[in-house]
């Protein structure tokens, strides 16, 4: 009888400071929205255990700086990436206008060898604000920049009220799945802690990640 396979997804949180990328990931994982977040220094990541179809997974998700002095330590958090959220704060123009520059960046950093097929996802975070009466930029021109880039899957999501947050992450994690190859424990061993996720990190990456110590 065959054992049955854990499998771990690396997926990266990209965006311009302040869209919300901490709020969505402790939504997601922890279910709690707290109104301020210090903002994130370097890079940081928590996993979230879940099952699609079949697969049991272990998503690894890194949430990234959003202040350009830290974007020259992409190299050592985006590789080995299996998926990437692009975020952006739909009350905040300047936010969706770079993320042109946040897209070829990762791209550049990462290198794959199908830049057009690499899977990423876009987040338009916010959503509740002023009860939509404070948006800049509509559902379509989020919808039309996906389109521009080969079709990204594209959500609009509130962090505080916790709208359709699930749903994206779970999304990034299907076409992940169907992108590209992945790295697998069996479920009857034990899956690796945080401080043990950074040494495969760094074996995968090549790279030593900038941390700030464990907390194990």
């Amino acid at each position: 009888m065959t054992t049955p396979k854990r499998s771990l997804l690396k997926i990266i949180l990209l965006g311009d400071s302040g869209v919300g990328k901490t709020s969505l990931m402790n939504q997601y994982v922890y279910k709690k929205f707290r109104a301020q977040y210090k903002a994130t220094i370097g890079a940081d990541f928590v996993t979230k255990e879940l099952q699609i179809d079949d697969k049991l997974l272990t998503l690894q998700i890194w949430d990234t700086a959003g202040q350009e002095r830290f974007q020259s330590l992409g190299v050592a958090f985006y590789r080995g990436a299996d998926c990437c959220i692009l975020v952006f704060d739909v009350n905040v123009l300047k936010s969706f206008e770079t993320l042109q520059v946040w897209h070829q960046d990762f791209l550049k950093q990462v290198d794959p060898s199908n830049p057009e097929k690499f899977p990423f996802v876009l987040i338009g975070n916010k959503v509740d604000v002023d009860g939509g009466n404070s948006r800049v930029v509509s559902e379509k021109t989020a919808r039309e920049w996906c389109e521009a880039k080969g079709n990204i899957p594209y959500f609009e999501t509130s962090a505080k009220e916790d709208y359709n947050v699930e749903d994206a992450f779970i999304n990034c994690a299907q076409i992940a799945l169907a992108t590209h190859p992945i790295n697998i424990w069996p479920l009857d061993e034990d899956m690796p802690s945080h401080c043990d996720l950074e040494r495969i990190q760094e074996s995968m990456t090549g790279a030593d990640l900038p941390r700030g110590g464990c907390a194990c």
